[in-house]
Parts: C-alpha cells; structure tokens; sequence
C-alpha cells in the first residue's frame, strides 16, 4: 500500500461523462478540506449556487487537511498523468498566493535520498520533469555529503533534488481558500450533514445536525476519511481510514540553520518512506511515518503517538540525521489518511443517485493536488470534461 502514495496505479484513456449542470443551478460541497474547499470555489466561478458545509471548519485538527504543512512534488513515477495534475496545481497555488497575498508554498526543494542506482518512483518521472522544464539535479553521496553535511550517506546510492517542489502551509491554506471562497459569494455552514434518503436516482437533500435540511441540484461529499462511514454499503471497504503520525524534533541549539534550511526529503526506501519537512515557521524538524498505520476512527479516535511507532521513527531518525539522535520530542501529530485500494483518486457518483458525487481518496499525497482537482471536477460537472478513468469507483 506505501507505494501508491508515490506512484499510483495508472489509469486507461476512457473515462466517463457525466450529465452537465447548467448555471445557476445549485451544488452542495460537503467537507472543506484541501479537496472540497477547492472544488467548492471553482464551481462558485463556474456560476453555480454553491454551499460549502463542513462539521469542524477549514483546516480543522480531526482532518487529513490540518496539520501544519504538506509535501508538494510532481514525482510520480510513470504516472504522467499525476505529474501534469500536479504541475497545473503548482500554478494555481502561485496564482493564489498572489491574489490572496497570503504565504503558503515554500519552494524548499525535495530531496530524494535513494538506495540503489535505479528508484523507480524517481526515474520514471525523469522525462516527465524535462518535458515540464522542471529537471531534477542529481547528486552523488559526495555531492550530499558537502552540500548537506547533516545527512548519514553510508547506505545511499545517491539523490535526485527536484528544485521546484517544497511545503505547503497546510491549515492555513485551507483557511485561505475558505475566505476567498466567501469572499466571492460563496454560502459557508458549519454543521455536520449526513445524506437523506434516495429516490428515482436521486438524493433528495441533506440533514444538517443544525435541524436544518439542504436541498441542491448536485451534492459533492469530499469529506475525506468519514468517506466510508457515511456510505459503509458503497465505501465502506473502498475509503479506509488509517492512523498516521508526525513528529517534530527540536533542532540543536548551537547549530540550528542546517536543519532549518535543509529541503523536504523523502527516504525512498521502498518500504516505510520516511519524509520530512524541515523549518516551517520555527516548528521544529518534521518527520512522518508513510507505512499505513494501524485503522483509525477520525471522529472519536485519540490522536496520541504509538510509542513503538515513535520509537522505530527515532531509530531511523539517528541513523539518517547523526545530530538529531538525542533530539527532544517538541510535538507529535495524528494524520489520518484516507486511503483508496490503489493510491488514486476517487470521483464518480454513488451507483444509485447520479445526482450524488464522492470525492476523496487522497491516500497521503492528495493535498497538493486540491486546486487543480478542484478546477477539473468543475469542468467534468460543467459537461466540459470527462471523470478519468483512475477516478471511478471500481469493483
């Protein structure tokens, strides 16, 4: 399961259409999260009457979207077609942060530290990468060691730094998009919703935990990890939730800058996949665990460390990184992932209500990918485009 996140299983060409909605109809987006929150406000653009509902607001700690930063990359293996999406994406979030005048990428690179002389997931995006103007640099264990003199080479084969990726401000991006998408008209109601009943191939509305109900024209639930709760016949076995955990070590005091400068790096070891995000804001030096945790309820799970977890986390920690092997433990984060069977996305609409949409799976890497995912499900609701064919609810 760990190598979906970095490599999604390709889809074929075919997708599928889906009937177009005219504007001025009414949408319902449930969940404001890196996924809904997007989607919501390219729909607003499109001219639609959109309702953004979330239970816990933007950006929440119970969601996948809430913690303080993101990985942003465009490696994806042979998966061009991630690569691309991922590509639009990194535009629209430049193209934000100047509207908004809000900070939320950090262009820190990404640091591929890897084992053997052929790492897939990295290779096979290399053509992508030039195609893109966005060539990676490689680096032999003696160009680490001179230029990142805080990292263990001993087991490394070597290192591609790909030099237009880096974070994302993660909770306060999703804040970000939740204001504009006010502030361009946009209907926002904090309430927890839950799906009516199904008639002639229709949801009929939404019952809010306000006592209040919700009628519209489509709904879109994109509420990530309760996904499978919602609809347990539909998904209850496609969207799993798992248990993720995140560190933040404090860096030494008397040399601090080369763990703050330092960029994002992933670990490609074919198995846990550690990665970090180092100095975002003075949080500390981020590490997370990409091995699929044990299942996990986002509503009324306690989001505490795993002190095996912590501790194999910490093992790995000394051998990469020699000066953080006493490093205190400042803080520690859950993460729930909300994970598809193959790493993909998922949007299709429920097989009895073509008028009902899910939208998630995001499997770990889906964060970054929210503002161009968002402006491709308002094509495909707007009858401009097709649901690729990676995106629909299979078997």
């Amino acid at each position: 399961m760990t190598l979906n996140t970095f490599a999604p299983h390709p889809g074929k060409a075919a997708g599928k259409s889906v009937e177009s909605l005219s504007a001025k109809s009414s949408v319902a987006v449930i969940g404001a999260g890196a996924f809904g929150g997007w989607t919501a406000l390219h729909l607003l653009r499109k001219g639609y009457n959109v309702t953004l509902i979330d239970a816990w607001g933007p950006g929440n700690s119970r969601s996948s979207s809430g913690d303080e930063t993101r990985v942003i990359r465009s490696t994806y293996g042979n998966n061009e077609f991630y690569f691309d999406l991922n590509a639009r994406a990194l535009t629209l979030w430049k193209e934000h942060e100047a509207q908004w005048k809000t900070k939320l990428f950090q262009n820190k690179g990404v640091l591929w530290m890897c084992y053997h002389e052929h790492t897939p997931v990295v290779n096979d995006s290399i053509a992508f990468a030039q195609k893109h103007n966005m060539a990676y640099e490689h680096l032999t264990r003696n160009d680490i060691a001179n230029r990142y003199a805080i990292v263990n080479t001993n087991d490394l084969s070597h290192a591609w730094l790909d030099p237009y990726g880096g974070c994302l401000r993660a909770r306060e991006a999703c804040q970000a998009v939740y204001k504009g998408f006010i502030a361009e008209g946009g209907r926002v109601v904090q309430a927890h919703a839950l799906p009516g009943k199904i008639e002639q191939h229709r949801l009929t509305g939404l019952l809010l935990s306000n006592g209040q109900t919700v009628q519209a024209d489509r709904y879109i639930f994109a509420c990530g990890s309760w996904l499978g709760k919602l609809f347990p016949d539909v998904l209850g076995n496609y969207i799993t939730c798992t248990k993720q955990e995140v560190y933040y070590f404090g860096v030494p005091a008397d040399n601090p800058t080369p763990y703050e400068n330092f960029p994002v790096w992933i670990d490609a070891d074919g198995k846990d996949f550690y990665y970090g995000i180092p100095g975002n804001n003075y949080r500390g030096f981020k590490i997370g665990v990409d091995e699929r945790g044990e299942a996990f309820d986002p509503t009324h799970g306690d989001r505490v460390s795993n002190p095996e977890v912590l501790k194999k986390a910490r093992k790995f920690l000394a051998h990469r990184f020699p000066g953080l092997k006493d490093a205190p433990l400042a803080e520690s984060r859950v993460c729930p992932y909300e994970n598809s069977p193959d790493g993909n996305f998922l949007f299709d609409h429920h097989p009895e209500a073509t008028n009902l949409f899910f939208l998630g799976g995001g499997s770990g890497h889906g964060f970054k990918h929210g503002p161009a995912l968002g402006e491709l499900v308002s094509e495909i609701i707007a009858g401009n485009n097709i649901i690729p064919q990676q995106f629909l609810l299979r078997g």
